[in-house]
């Protein structure tokens, strides 16, 4: 049967209905409210309220949402971020000194980052999205793409073919938009798996995020609302399929031993569940027509917890790339105007991907003389309060000028 040919050609199909396709969609529309942008979502219409997890923001992603008109609105449901604090021990060791804490703050006392439930975040876009005349088809996904002169032609699932001066991938780390326009990766698996899930306790976390090294990973330990906190458990992987197909008695007897008592008991209140995890960087950024962005072009260990604020700059270069070449009169589409997008992003990714293959490498084990070298660093870092600041103000985007406006809360 024919494809269905639509012939209003678009300026922009982003791939994927996520926070960072979402945020995409919303800052070009804001920006230039004159071109069109649709939405192709692969999940079913409503699949994202299902989504029981947390993710971290830092204060350089809540300023692009204030430009949105959203922070507002999500807010309410945000938890600070006031203080982290990384110990390095076995699993089994009765007390796990601390060697490296940070104040979770930066300029005029803003926290560093917030935990947002994905719910309320997707949400917010969503309607935010909608009110700027932003269509969502779901429950479809690219399975062709071709350019020809100034257009781009993506065959969808149901039959549909659209054509647009420029399409964005942001339909994940296994991006099928990445792999139809010949993109390649390097790619590597770290054997390890990440569960997530949310715990209960009975004492007040004030703010506080933790991270403990443990042989098989880190096991992080993130503030939510009320006395909840989110976890992000890294495990051999045959170790995490086992926890996760564990009874809940056997589960948290488990949870209990990484946790600690000192928040009181624990009970696991959301469904948990196991992520393989490992490195993929896209060779390239680009394509005639299309950009990649979030974790179609980069997905990191959660070592560091920047995955999705990689994604959110992604977000606010690609989005000042393509409104600044419109205004210049320039096509959107054309692969020097992307490459600007590209030079933009590539080098802090790269570094940002080498950071986190590095860091879990070194903390992964339990090898004694790696283990007094790296507990010997923290704890110089520690006491070198500058650095600290350095650290912090970067894990924060905060630091250094030239950035893209939306992360300094300006409008594009």
């Amino acid at each position: 049967m024919q494809a269905a040919r639509e012939h209003a050609m678009l300026d922009l199909i982003v791939v994927g209905g996520g926070y960072v396709g979402l945020s995409v969609a919303l800052a070009v529309k804001q920006a230039a409210p004159h071109l069109s942008v649709e939405v192709v979502e692969a999940a079913p219409e409503g699949q994202w309220q299902k989504d029981p997890r947390a993710s971290a923001i830092i204060a350089a992603a809540t300023r692009m949402l204030e430009v949105f008109g959203i922070w507002e609105r999500i807010a309410p449901d945000a938890e600070p971020i006031t203080r982290m604090i990384v110990t390095d021990s076995k699993t089994g060791d009765p007390v796990r000194p601390v060697f490296l804490t940070f104040d979770g703050t930066v300029e005029n006392g803003q926290p560093f980052a917030y935990m947002i439930p994905n719910v309320s975040m997707v949400a917010a876009l969503r309607d935010a999205a909608a009110n700027a005349g932003i269509a969502i088809r779901h429950d479809t996904r690219a399975t062709g793409f071709s350019t020809s002169g100034p257009a781009a032609e993506l065959t969808l699932s149901d039959g549909a073919v659209l054509s647009a001066r420029l399409v964005v991938a942001c339909d994940g780390v296994k991006s099928k938009l990445r792999d139809l326009a010949g993109i390649k990766t390097v790619t590597w698996d770290y054997g390890q798996s990440g569960i997530v899930t949310t715990v209960e306790h009975e004492r007040p976390h004030d703010g506080c995020a933790e991270e403990h090294f443990l042989p098989a990973g880190p096991f992080a330990i993130l503030p939510l609302k009320g006395n909840r906190s989110s976890l992000v458990w890294t495990e051999r992987t045959a170790d995490a399929n086992r926890l996760v197909a564990a009874d809940d008695l056997v589960f948290e007897e488990e949870l209990e031993r990484r946790f600690g008592h000192k928040l009181g008991a624990l009970k696991a209140t959301a469904n948990r569940r196991a992520f393989p995890l490992g490195l993929t960087l896209a060779r390239a950024f680009v394509a005639p027509r299309l950009a990649l962005a979030g974790d179609a072009a980069h997905g990191i260990h959660p070592i560091s917890g920047q995955g999705l604020n990689l994604g959110f700059k992604d977000v606010a270069a690609l989005a000042e790339t393509i409104v600044e070449a419109d205004r210049l009169g320039l096509d959107i589409g054309d692969l020097n105007v992307l490459e600007r997008y590209q030079t933009w992003r590539r080098f802090d990714t790269f570094r940002m991907g080498v950071t986190t293959d590095v860091l879990n490498r070194l903390f992964s084990n339990d090898v004694a003389p790696i283990r007094m070298a790296r507990d010997f660093g923290l704890g110089l870092v520690d006491r070198l309060p500058k650095l600290k600041s350095f650290f912090i103000s970067e894990a924060a985007g905060t630091s250094g000028k030239g950035g893209p406006k939306l992360l300094a809360g300006q409008a594009i």
